[in-house]
This record gives C-alpha cells, sequence and structure tokens, in this order.
C-alpha cells in the first residue's frame, strides 16, 4: 500500500473524451480523500467527516490486467477497513475489470456515460439557482437529494460535511430548484479545470414529473460554463432519465460500471 500522488490535469482541447473523464475520475476524490495503490487499483479513502463515501478505480495510466483475485482482494481490504465495498470504471476504458468481477461472483451495475455537445444551446431555468456555501437551504438541499435516491417525501436536513469548504474554493457547485418558495430538489457538480461532472440530482417522488430535474441540470450546466468548463458529462441512473439529460444536449459515450457489495 502506498499513496498516489494526483496527474496533471488532461487538456481540453483536442483531447478524446473518455481520456478526459479518466483523469477527471483520478482528480476529484483527492480533495477530500487520501489514494493509496492496491495491486492495479487506486484505493481513495475519504478524509474523516468529508460527508463523502469512495471505492477503488482502475489506476490511471495502468497497463496490468485485472483477475477475480484482484477483484476479491480489494473488497476484502476495504471491508477490513469499514470503508464502502464498492469499485467504479467505464467499460471501454478498462474492459476486463467488468468479465474479472463477474468471475469473482460480482454483477456490477451498468449505467449510461453522457457527454454534453460542445454545441448544446443550454439557459439556466429561473426556477433552479446556484446555493451559497453559508445558507440554511445547504442542509436542505444534501436531505432533498437522499430523500430523492431513497424514494420518500420525507426531506430531512442532511449535514454538508465538507461542501461549504470545496464550494468557498470553486471545486463544488450546488444548485437547488424551488417552487412557491419551497426547495424541490438539488444537484451538484464539481468543476476542475475545463472538467466537471454533474452528480446526485435529484428530486423527491411528490415533486417529480414538474420539470425539476431539468431545471437543476439546466442551471447547473450554466454554472459549469461561467466557470470556463468545456466538457460537462454525468452518468445517468437509469434510461429514462438518460432521456432527459439526451434532450438538453447530452450525447452517449461510453458506460459507467459500479460494483457494490453490502454483505
Amino acid at each position: 500500500m502506498r499513496s498516489v500522488p494526483p496527474p496533471p490535469l488532461t487538456p481540453s482541447d483536442g483531447t478524446d473524451r473518455l481520456t478526459e473523464v479518466e483523469a477527471y475520475y483520478d482528480r476529484v476524490p483527492r480533495a477530500t480523500a487520501t489514494a493509496e495503490s492496491h495491486g492495479p487499483f487506486t484505493l481513495f479513502v475519504a478524509d474523516e467527516d468529508s460527508g463523502f463515501g469512495f471505492y477503488a478505480r482502475p489506476t490511471l495510466g495502468g497497463t496490468a490486467g485485472f483477475t477475480p483475485d484482484d477483484v476479491t482482494a480489494v473488497l476484502a481490504t476495504q471491508r477490513s477497513r469499514d470503508l464502502p465495498r464498492a469499485i467504479e470504471w467505464v467499460d471501454e476504458v478498462t474492459p476486463d475489470l467488468l468479465p474479472a468481477a463477474r468471475a469473482a461472483g460480482h454483477e456490477p451495475h451498468r449505467y449510461p456515460l453522457l457527454v454534453l455537445a460542445g454545441d448544446a444551446d443550454v439557459e439556466p431555468d429561473p426556477r433552479a439557482r446556484v446555493l451559497a456555501p453559508a445558507e440554511p437551504h445547504l442542509a436542505l438541499a444534501v436531505g432533498a437529494v437522499h430523500a430523492g435516491f431513497t424514494g420518500t417525501d420525507d426531506v430531512q436536513r442532511g449535514d454538508p460535511g465538507s461542501r461549504p469548504r470545496l464550494m468557498e474554493q470553486g471545486d463544488l457547485v450546488v444548485v437547488a430548484s424551488f417552487e412557491g418558495g419551497r426547495l424541490r430538489g438539488a444537484g451538484s457538480a464539481s468543476p476542475r479545470g475545463a472538467v466537471a461532472e454533474l452528480m446526485g440530482i435529484a428530486v423527491p417522488p411528490g415533486h417529480r414529473h414538474r420539470g425539476h430535474g431539468t431545471a437543476i441540470t439546466r442551471s447547473l450546466v450554466a454554472a459549469c460554463r461561467e466557470r470556463g468548463v468545456a466538457t460537462v458529462f454525468l452518468t445517468a441512473g437509469s434510461d429514462a432519465a438518460a432521456d432527459i439529460y439526451r434532450r438538453i444536449g447530452f450525447v452517449d459515450v461510453a458506460t459507467a460500471c459500479i460494483l457494490t457489495v453490502d454483505d
């Protein structure tokens, strides 16, 4: 086990999109985690009280192949250290990891990975706005995202964790959508240079089908572009969600694989 230094950010001009995405995936967790080398994986160990949970990923630029034993070993390390047992990767970038995971007895979830077309005209939605680090709505936004993903309308204020610090640094943008003066959903983005991923866009069930998810997405894109981001991407949680993003101007480029073990 050894700490792994970050690579330089990949420039966006004239660079393959998946190369950008891979460099980004390696860079972002390092703001609130320690990166450790475990065989062909980099394991991200979240800082205490960060409010985030992380995972293992194929080491950026690594050339070693993956075996079922590699998968079993990194999951065992996570379990022994009481870390989330999770591995994430892009199938088209690391094609031998999926068969290795399956041979180890695991079936990862597979999701569409989409990148916003460079010429897509995306305007912010007036219902959604960027939150300030210190405002009370931030805790409610964290709770609304949790409620959206767990399928409940019981929204409780969440712990912002390290979010205010990251927002102050410009490493995190949080957008919330409102209706009648009440927060109805939220999402975030983590700009790093010319690349940003949209994450955790969620609306509790009772407020869906009224355009809040689209409003959040549009306003996040606009906020990222204002910060000089050229490549905006996301992973859709379902084909239905992907269709919403495609209508905004996102296009499919790859498949994100996420392996989690709960037992």
